[in-house]
């Protein structure tokens, strides 16, 4: 049976068909659906892990119990889970251990543009790199007998092309994995210096012995497909599709291996064609290796930023693109905002009234830096909130404390935040730090967290209780505010901020999609009351509009939610609640 199936779909049920007993993973776009997917199987236990390291030692800890396991994670994911990445390299696998990382060129959701197959260089393991949802779905599977037969973790690398485009798939059924006996194997396991020494020499044999095997096809097929030996194209995963679409008449060597690289094959298809190139997206990774190992390759113009496509391999090589079937148009503009009704509107307009400096963190709540609220002044990546507003109030002896706060999720905060705070609290710190606690993961499409009160499949579970959790890590001052009450947020952040020790201030309302309950009647504006402040459009809310030549606001009352953020800004009785 076939069907048609994206990408992440695919990993999914590459995962269910070679018999994967246990994924864990922590959301991050474009990997996000994998494992989503994944919980729709009642044959494996998923879960959604607290960051990507805890996530990849579990993993691991599937992987020595003796059952076939999986993670998945973005680009950036995996340098949090890089510290047991470079040790299990070491320790090796028991059961097949395959860790899912998508890249995300051009960063449609993203803060940083990082080419993942360094990893598989940086950690001497193999990475495999697929091309369509096809492949997608066999290489988990390739992937685990890989893992097993080296005893060596595997990288599947995607992209954000991969995994949300959809092509043709054949369905198989469930594998009956081979059967391993939990290991108790102190030389291998742990990996104490005397021990890590050996395993080691291992390593590096491990990796000479996969890059042979894969020279004779043995473990990749790595396919040649010669046409005009005039040029002769070395590509992989997406970029594949590409070169194939924009240079039908070229010979290609499409690498299913990324690393270790078949070098030995590359150079006997190196001499079978006039020149040769190196067509990838990112870093030059592949082209650096062929070059270090001696093998031509000929010069492209290419931009190591954003991603490639049919048309720019087409301008690369001057070749002519036809005309468009069609004219498509020009789509309207749609620039990324916070939704209607969201719960961190208030808190952010309450931010930026004071003038604060805040130091923000990786979520939807990034998206406070926007006009007209402009109440976001850094983002680094996840957890940084908290120590760099630590760093700040030591650097300046507690003077930018008070006019500083640091914004963090509920899903981040358990992420890295956690050791962020404990640290500002034990080095006797006084910053300000503001969990905006919607009880959902909300970037990634709202996925459960230790907030939620279930698990991946919905079910109960144990829900974080916040103020005990901050007192037991010795925060003394905790408050709860209500972030539709701008008032009362302004109060907390004036209090707060003036405090000589750390404060943190908790907002108690959730995502409006995560819970459509919350939704009221939408609100209206009585024009004959509007003066034309402006105080509600400075909200941001794309609710609210404002008419040009009547120097009015007005709520678009299909998208208002009912959350009352506008009628408590508005000083003038000017906007009111629809009856139910």
């Amino acid at each position: 049976m076939k069907e048609v199936l994206s990408g992440n779909e695919a990993i999914a049920r590459g995962a269910y068909e070679a018999g994967v007993m246990v994924v864990s993973s922590y959301p991050g776009t474009p990997s996000t659906e994998i494992t989503q997917h994944v919980a729709e199987y009642e044959q494996i236990y998923s879960e959604w892990s607290t960051n990507e390291k805890v996530s990849l030692e579990v993993a691991i800890g599937s992987s020595l119990a003796g059952k076939r396991a999986m993670t998945c994670m973005k680009h950036v994911g995996l340098n949090v889970a890089a510290d047991p990445l470079m040790t299990v390299s070491y320790t090796g696998v028991n059961a097949g251990l395959v860790i899912v990382v998508a890249d995300d060129p051009n960063m449609f959701s993203s803060q940083n543009e990082q080419d993942s197959r360094h990893y598989a260089r940086f950690a001497k393991i193999p990475m495999l790199e697929p091309a369509d949802s096809q492949e997608a779905k066999d290489f988990i599977a390739r992937g685990l007998e890989l893992s097993e037969k080296f005893s060596t973790p595997v990288l599947v690398r995607s992209c954000t092309r991969l995994s949300h485009s959809k092509s043709v798939v054949q369905i198989k059924p469930r594998h009956t994995p081979p059967i391993f006996e939990p290991e108790n194997d102190i030389k291998k396991w742990v990996m104490v210096p005397a021990n890590a020494r050996q395993r080691h020499k291992f390593v590096e044999k491990r990796l000479e012995k996969i890059a042979r095997c894969a020279d004779e096809g043995k473990v990749c097929m790595n396919p040649v497909e010669m046409n005009s030996e005039e040029i002769g194209i070395v590509c992989a995963g997406v970029t594949y599709q590409y070169v194939k679409e924009a240079l039908p008449e070229a010979s290609v060597l499409k690498l299913e291996m990324v690393w270790p690289l078949p070098m030995e094959k590359i150079k006997r298809f190196a001499e079978k064609v006039d020149k040769l190139y190196v067509v990838e997206e990112l870093d030059p990774f592949l082209e650096t290796e062929l070059k270090a190992a001696g093998v031509e390759v000929q010069p492209l113009e290419r931009d190591i930023c954003g991603e490639l496509s049919t048309d720019r391999v087409k301008e690369l090589f001057g070749t002519e693109s036809p005309e468009p079937a069609f004219d498509p148009g020009v789509l309207p503009a749609r620039p990324p905002n916070m939704c209607p009704g969201c719960s961190h509107r208030g808190v952010f307009y309450a931010i930026s009234k004071l003038k604060l400096f805040a130091a923000g963190d990786i979520g939807c709540y990034t998206l406070g830096l926007l006009p007209p609220l402009n109440a976001i002044n850094s983002t680094v990546c996840m957890g940084a909130s908290i120590p760099m507003a630590h760093g700040m109030d030591r650097a300046t002896e507690g003077e930018l404390a008070k006019k500083s706060v640091a914004v963090i999720g509920d899903s981040t905060f358990f992420h890295t935040g956690l050791p962020g705070l404990l640290n500002s609290v034990y080095n006797s710190g006084c910053s300000t730090v503001v969990i905006l606690d919607n009880r959902i993961t909300g970037m990634t499409g709202h996925q459960q967290n230790p907030g939620s009160g279930c698990n991946i499949k919905g079910e109960p579970a144990p829900q974080v209780n916040f103020p005990a959790l901050l007192k037991a890590m010795g925060v003394n001052n905790i408050r709860t505010v209500d972030p539709f009450n701008v008032e009362d947020c302004l109060d907390a952040l004036k209090e707060e901020t003036a405090k000589d020790e750390v404060s943190v201030i908790l907002t108690n309302r959730p995502c409006i999609f995560a819970d459509r309950s919350v939704m009221k009647p939408p609100f209206y504006v009585d024009e004959d009351n509007c003066c034309g402040c402006t105080a509600c459009t400075r909200l941001g809310c794309p609710a609210i509009l404002w008419k040009k030549d009547e120097k009015k606001a007005f709520i678009d009352e299909t998208l208002c939610t009912g959350c009352e953020l506008c009628s408590n800004v508005c000083r003038f009785d000017a906007i009111h609640q629809r009856e139910s």
